[in-house]
């Protein structure tokens, strides 16, 4: 039944793809990775495969993609991803030997996909849960990992009519999870021989950025050195309904500076958001020193910048909050700046414990954020104990990769 509606699914995405510039490169890709493999010539196990949904994934991944890189400077590593935000940001990342999407999971995709690869080991990263890819893999003996995974008894694997998908938890060989409610999830389907908690490897992930950040081209063109530094609010994975809050603010305090980095950037969203604007306002593609003296608000109109964005913040406001959830939080965090964002986050553990310890603000309406922001204005060392609180949580639940790779060391 699955592999039925999953090529109805297929069908009608291919059909999409005619129309839709992101359906089309998925289709293109997915076909270029078949065409890629065929001229790989892998010996058998000589690839380890790490898959990530998207570029959120890609970057949680990634300290255990490099950590292995740096113990095992011989290990090829194939990296895929399932979304073009993912793909098209990091397609020539060179910490992998190759980088492609990942084809649909009907079984002759993964018949092929496998043949050709025909990896040593296998990592899913977080969310990743393909029934035809695990039970092919589970057949020919290749061990399987989840890391940084996360589990919720509301989820379908934990109700009673979830033994499908119980079933695909039994295919993975470790689960790497993030926190002790998932631990004690899995055991209690069986699975306590299986499970570990080693945390959360984002906070691995935005230290390695942190401490490798490099200006990004043109900022000093909008805070140029040797002016009284403004405060910055950093807004990044910004909505239609975030930027409805954080713009009217913004308009009505000439003393701020603003950097927005929108979720979506297309040309429809970056002239809704100009159109809220009051002030002088320069896209980034745009940003030259001609600009220095007009633009009060920077915006991001393209992707891979954001987690150095945060950088040049005094303070943050993190997107999603509003819709499905918010977005990366501990990207703003780890450079000790208060982070605020939207109602919904419960899901995000470490939103809940920078909450509890005064690094994060959850805010409901824009008369809570401009009270919250504008007694920041009136205290900036009540902004910096609040950044400093957030900056403390990153560094103290640091080291996950570590333990991964402690538990691997005899496995790989």
């Amino acid at each position: 039944m699955y592999s039925l509606c999953l090529q109805v699914y297929v069908w009608l995405f291919h059909l999409t793809a005619l129309f839709h510039a992101k359906a089309r490169k998925m289709v293109v890709g997915q076909r270029e990775a078949f065409d890629r493999l065929e001229k790989l010539h892998a010996a058998p196990g000589e690839y380890i495969w790490f898959h990530a949904a998207s570029l959120g994934e890609f970057e949680q991944g990634r300290p255990l993609i490099e950590a292995i890189k740096r113990e095992h400077p011989s290990q090829k590593i194939l990296v895929s991803f399932y979304s073009p935000s993912g793909y098209e940001v990091r397609q020539d990342y060179q910490g992998a030997d190759m980088v492609c999407y990942l084809p649909f999971d009907l079984r002759r995709n993964v018949r092929r996909f496998l043949d050709l690869l025909q990896p040593k080991a296998v990592f899913f990263i977080k969310y990743e849960f393909w029934p035809n890819y695990l039970k092919a893999l589970h057949r020919r003996r290749v061990p399987v990992y989840l890391i940084s995974g996360i589990f919720r008894p509301t989820q379908t694997f934990f109700k009673p009519w979830g033994g499908f998908y119980r079933y695909l938890l039994g295919l993975f060989s470790q689960f790497f999870v993030q926190n002790t409610e998932s631990e004690q999830l899995l055991k209690k389907v069986g699975l306590a021989d299986r499970v570990l908690m080693t945390g959360d490897t984002r906070c691995d992930r935005v230290l390695q950025v942190a401490a490798q950040k490099k200006g990004i081209i043109g900022m000093s063109d909008f805070l140029p050195e040797g002016k009284p530094a403004a405060p910055v609010l950093v807004a990044g994975s910004t909505w239609p309904r975030d930027e409805e809050l954080i713009i009217p603010w913004f308009n009505e305090h000439p003393d701020v500076k603003l950097i927005l980095a929108p979720h979506q950037v297309n040309e429809n969203h970056l002239a809704y958001i100009e159109s809220l604007l009051e002030r002088p306002f320069v896209r980034y593609s745009q940003l030259s020193q001609s600009s220095e003296h007009q633009a009060d608000c920077l915006i991001i109109d393209c992707y891979g910048l954001l987690s150095s964005l945060y950088g040049y913040g005094s303070m943050a406001y993190v997107g999603g909050g509003f819709g499905v959830g918010i977005h990366n939080t501990l990207e703003a965090a780890v450079y000790q700046i208060p982070v605020v964002f939207g109602p919904n986050y419960q899901k995000f553990d470490e939103a809940k414990a920078m909450l509890s310890q005064g690094g994060a603000f959850s805010i409901a309406d824009g008369e809570q954020l401009a009270s919250l922001l504008n007694s920041w204005l009136i205290s900036p060392e009540k902004c910096r104990q609040a950044g400093r609180a957030a900056g403390n949580y990153v560094q103290q639940n640091s080291g996950s990769t570590e333990r991964i790779l402690a538990a691997l060391s005899q496995k790989l």
